[in-house]
């Protein structure tokens, strides 16, 4: 699905102001306010406005939620048909998303502050992933086991129950999406708490799911904080899967609180701080810094595999610094309803400030300012790119994830100090790689203790390969068929044969 090119900001802006949005969650196939009426505000980064009053659920809306998921799964409506079935449905679904994509595409740039363009190739990956999962639902068998006459032993997947998908509001539908695909493909009830910041979308998504044909109890929506709904569904004795993207710290919470309930399956997609080796030998170094500046700037550095720290063999480190700021001059946040803006509005005030205190930070550590972030006096959270040369492994800028759009540099003299910084990291989500030497590419990707490895490019990605981090990134995988069998059980069946 290519992205649309022909709108403008004027034809965005007159599309935005017709937009609607739906407030109530959706439990069991029914749209609902919260059960104590609550709300929460969802406001638009770029301007300061209210866009809507959004249902904020809390425990007993995850309780009728969980019962219902629980009664449908039982029933066999989904988690029994025919697999041919859920692939229709699942089908529709992404064809219902591909028809309303402008639509899903503006709720995400106007709850979350990211360009339209950004949003619209958001869009192309949730098609994709609900294409790909749907795909799979057939092509996937069991197995039979090499047993001798007297047996038979049969090793079958059978969809876990129901799952609890929490997500995050930087890539709002497309990590729904590589949450939600498998789960649903797999046979599994599923609940889907999107995050504070960005529910528009989820619950637009609701519809589109009903109209698809998926059965009531089959996908549901809580929209709320992940202290209350968040909070209960991970609590839940009647879930029993909890699929997270977000940040490490609240991870960590979510395992604790498998522990305390029913030692519920946790996978979890947490927080990065990936580097990004350019060693002395590679070519087109304009294209490179050109990569290495969007690689952290892209989506104002709200990106889980943002290539925060770039590692720079010193030999060419100074002019290479100088390239990635001139390239980082020229994305420059602007309106996010414009197609031609590279970089939109942070999130909302607190990522604003706290993306702020991080550049403070830097500059009280003695890292040396290269190009300097000023914030926008107008009404919305703009953040220009910022770039740090001389950043050292003990500075904070340097080992946590700040996610917006700051780039951490650092110098090395050899392949075993790029490695050893690389790897200096609480996090291992993703790395990049820049050389012409493929001996040497391949001893770097081999060394580096990181999900995914990159070279000579950043964030390759396709719904064919897995998605995931080591250490405190976090475990498990999404996309590609490796998603799809973690939301299985395996079940063995051994039957005794007369010889």
């Amino acid at each position: 699905m290519a992205a649309d090119n022909t709108k403008t900001l004027a034809d965005w802006q007159a599309k935005a102001a017709s937009l609607s949005f739906e407030t109530r969650a959706f439990i069991n196939g029914e749209f609902v306010d919260a059960v104590d009426g609550n709300t929460l505000t969802s406001i638009n980064p770029a301007t300061g406005n209210v866009l809507a009053e959004v249902a904020s659920c809390d425990a007993p809306d995850a309780e009728r939620a969980t019962q219902a998921a629980r009664s449908t799964f039982n029933s066999g409506v989904w988690s029994r048909c025919n697999p041919s079935q859920r692939k229709r449905v699942l089908l529709r679904l992404a064809d219902l998303v591909e028809t309303h994509r402008d639509e899903l595409a503006l709720l995400d740039t106007l709850d979350m502050g990211k360009p339209i363009s950004s949003s619209l190739g958001d869009l192309a990956g949730t098609v994709a992933c609900l294409r790909y999962q749907a795909e799979c639902i057939d092509k996937l068998y069991g197995e039979v086991a090499p047993t001798g006459d007297s047996a038979l032993g049969l090793v079958l997947r059978e969809p876990m129950g129901v799952v609890a998908a929490i997500v995050p509001w930087n890539f709002p539908l497309m990590m729904t999406s590589w949450k939600i695909a498998p789960a649903l493909a797999a046979g599994n009830s599923v609940i889907l708490k999107p995050s504070e910041k960005s529910p528009l979308s989820a619950l637009r998504l609701a519809h589109l799911a009903q109209e698809a044909g998926i059965p009531d109890g089959v996908f549901q929506v809580l929209p709320g904080y992940g202290h209350t709904v968040g909070k209960a569904l991970a609590l839940s004795m009647q879930v029993d899967c909890l699929a997270f993207t977000g940040s490490t710290a609240v991870g960590k919470q979510l395992m604790q609180y498998a522990g305390k309930s029913n030692l519920k399956r946790v996978f979890l997609e947490c927080g990065g701080k990936s580097p990004n080796i350019v060693f002395a030998d590679c070519q087109h170094l304009d294209a490179v810094a050109q990569s290495a500046a969007e690689a952290i700037f892209h989506n104002q550095g709200e990106v889980c595999i943002a290539g925060s720290r770039l590692l720079v063999e010193n030999s060419i480190r100074q002019d290479f610094v100088a390239r990635v700021v001139k390239a980082a001059e020229h994305m420059q946040p602007g309106d996010p309803l414009d197609p031609d803006s590279f970089m939109g509005a942070m999130v909302d005030e607190a990522q604003y400030q706290r993306v702020l205190e991080y550049i403070r930070q830097g500059e009280s550590e003695g890292a040396t300012l290269k190009l300097e972030g000023e914030a926008s006096d107008s009404n919305g959270y703009f953040l220009a790119p910022t770039v740090f040369d001389d950043v050292t492994p003990d500075m904070r800028i340097g080992r946590e994830e700040i996610f917006g759009p700051v780039l951490s540099v650092f110098g090395f003299d050899s392949e075993e100090q790029a490695i050893a910084l690389a790897n200096d990291s609480d996090f291992g989500l993703a790395a990049g790689v820049w050389s012409q030497d493929i001996d040497r590419i391949m001893r770097v990707s081999r060394r580096l203790q990181s999900g995914q490895v990159y070279v000579n490019n950043w964030a390759g990605i396709d719904q064919t390969v897995p998605f995931g981090g080591v250490k405190q990134s976090g475990n498990g995988r999404d996309k590609s068929l490796h998603a799809q069998e973690k939301y299985c059980e395996v079940k063995t069946v051994w039957m005794s044969l007369s010889v």
